[in-house]
């Protein structure tokens, strides 16, 4: 059993109230702190990984962003979804093979670009290039970018939910979803379903689960906290 379908194994037949928490690493130390936890897979972050790089979120050129990936694959044995943002332009087949080169098992493609959605047809069909140029080698999780364009009506999003997994996506992740309406999108949508959550606060990821979240992931959310800790060190160095 290859890595790929461990990874994917690990979303079936989730109970409610139990999620499959996947914490998000920056760097290869981030990384190897979530595997030695106890994680048994993890899902980059762009945003986090861009500001380890320096770079603000969405700006990291395509080729640092997977070298970071790489490197954050090479520091654990568990699988690594990673985060390519829109897929930096690159065509499907070419997406595929920057992303198993790398080692990674999945990836989060998103479905819109400096804040406007993208004709979710024509999203759906370059989905299912990247399902056919990937086949089982990758499990695709597809954003859905409604409530973050300011959309609170769910229909759209459910909408497009049903056209990327009619693509061939994995698993949907309608990013910004209130948890209230979780269990009106987990009614609409077929298959796995992605929930964000914030450290510390909101739902918990068990609660989330109960509400119909298959996998949580939490953004740059473990990152940035990390970087709030590490200045208050810094704070008292001084």
């Amino acid at each position: 059993m290859t890595k790929a379908d461990v990874f994917r194994a690990l979303h079936r037949s989730r109970l409610p109230g139990d999620p499959l928490v996947l914490p998000g690493p920056w760097d290869a130390a981030s990384a190897r702190v979530f595997a030695e936890a106890g994680f048994p897979a993890l899902a980059t972050p762009s945003a986090g990984v861009a500001a380890s790089l320096g770079y603000e979120d969405g700006q990291v050129p395509a080729d640092e962003m997977f070298a970071a990936v790489a490197r954050i694959v090479r520091a654990v044995d568990v699988p690594v979804s990673a985060d390519v943002e829109g897929g930096y332009g690159l065509a499907p087949k070419d997406l595929v093979e920057r992303l198993l080169e790398v080692g990674a098992v999945g990836c989060n493609l998103e479905d819109s670009a400096d804040g406007v959605l993208k004709d979710p047809r024509a999203h759906a069909a370059w989905l299912a290039e990247v399902r056919e140029a990937a086949g089982d080698r990758l499990f695709v999780n597809a954003r859905v970018d409604t409530f973050a364009c300011g959309i609170a009506d769910p229909d759209p999003a459910i909408e497009r939910a049903g056209m990327y997994v009619a693509a061939g996506a994995d698993c949907v992740y309608p990013i910004g979803a209130p948890p209230a309406i979780l269990p009106l999108l987990r009614a609409g949508i077929q298959g796995p379903v992605n929930v964000g959550a914030v450290p510390g606060e909101g739902p918990s990821p068990a609660e989330l689960g109960a509400r119909g979240a298959t996998r949580i992931t939490f953004g740059p959310g473990l990152q940035r906290r990390a970087a709030r800790a590490l200045r208050e060190i810094a704070a008292q160095l001084t």
